[in-house]
């Protein structure tokens, strides 16, 4: 696996600022058919809102939909360049449990890399990238 990240990211992540409303980013996610959305301030990387962070931080603690994003994020602290190679993606994914990682220009958000991105060019033919490769269900 010798590629870059730049080969197989998604480029043009949705970004957020922190006081965008949980609603709207959920109502974002499903209507870009997205996991996760960037959080930034400016053009600089704040964290990071997965679907999982909006039922199990938000949803879970009664958290209404009026709250802002900003308190619910993950700090985007793991990220990667779009120059690196594929094998340090999965190395950051590996050492720090997480599943999809920010790809950053400086701290300018160009894309998201994900466990399911690696998987279709890894794998193409493994159960993951299958699944990863799918059409959405509705």
């Amino acid at each position: 696996m010798a590629q870059k990240v730049r080969d197989i990211m998604t480029g043009h992540p949705v970004c957020v600022p922190p006081n965008t409303e949980i609603k709207t980013v959920a109502t974002t996610m499903r209507d870009e058919d997205i996991g996760a959305v960037l959080v930034t301030e400016g053009e600089d990387l704040r964290g990071l809102v997965t679907d999982r962070d909006l039922v199990v931080r938000a949803l879970a603690s009664d958290l209404g939909p009026q709250s802002s994003v900003g308190g619910l994020c993950s700090e985007a602290s793991v990220r990667i360049g779009p120059d690196d190679d594929l094998d340090v993606a999965v190395w950051l994914m590996r050492t720090h449990s997480v599943r999809r990682l920010p790809v950053v220009d400086g701290t300018r958000p160009v894309g998201i890399i994900s466990l399911g991105d690696i998987a279709i060019e890894d794998d193409p033919d493994s159960g993951l990238a299958d699944i990863s490769a799918a059409e959405p269900s509705t």
